[in-house]
């Protein structure tokens, strides 16, 4: 594990009607997100890795599709420092996790179909009306970049 990060196995409530799957309790964390999206990644498709400075992420893997999630510990301070691990997550895994600043993360799709990840941040993206730095150190686009996926 790496300090910091929250992994929480998610559960599918079903009846006649269908299911429901509770991703989210402000009773549970003190995590505070501030916006959420859902993104869709074709298969074999790869988004990051990157890190944020001061953003958490509260990732959410419930399917369609499976996803391999990548974190790295780049915090100096950290009692984990420099780990590494990785976790699947989807319709096989139902999870959340939260991601702190300064885990280098980055996913991939393994499914055979597209696959949708949710995203719930405690920061807004580009800040209060999209006028402010985005809070992120693209790793991908380094050519020397320690952070493979």
């Amino acid at each position: 594990m790496i300090e910091g990060v929250i992994i929480k196995n998610l559960k599918k409530f079903k009846d006649e009607r269908g299911w429901l799957v509770e991703i989210f309790r402000d009773d549970e964390t003190d995590f505070r997100l501030k916006m959420n999206y859902i993104s869709m990644t074709h298969p074999g498709v790869v988004r990051g890795p990157h890190e944020h400075v001061s953003q958490s992420d509260l990732f959410v893997f419930i399917g369609p599709g499976e996803f391999r999630l990548y974190l790295w510990d780049n915090r100096k301070t950290s009692k984990t420092y420099k780990q590494e691990m990785q976790i699947n997550g989807g319709e096989k895994n139902l999870i959340s996790v939260v991601v702190p600043p300064g885990v280098v993360h980055g996913y991939k799709c393994i499914s055979n179909c597209d696959g949708w990840c949710i995203n719930l941040p405690d920061k807004l993206y580009a800040g209060k009306d999209k006028k402010e730095e985005v809070d992120e150190i693209r790793w991908e686009e380094k050519e020397d970049s320690p952070f493979k996926i």
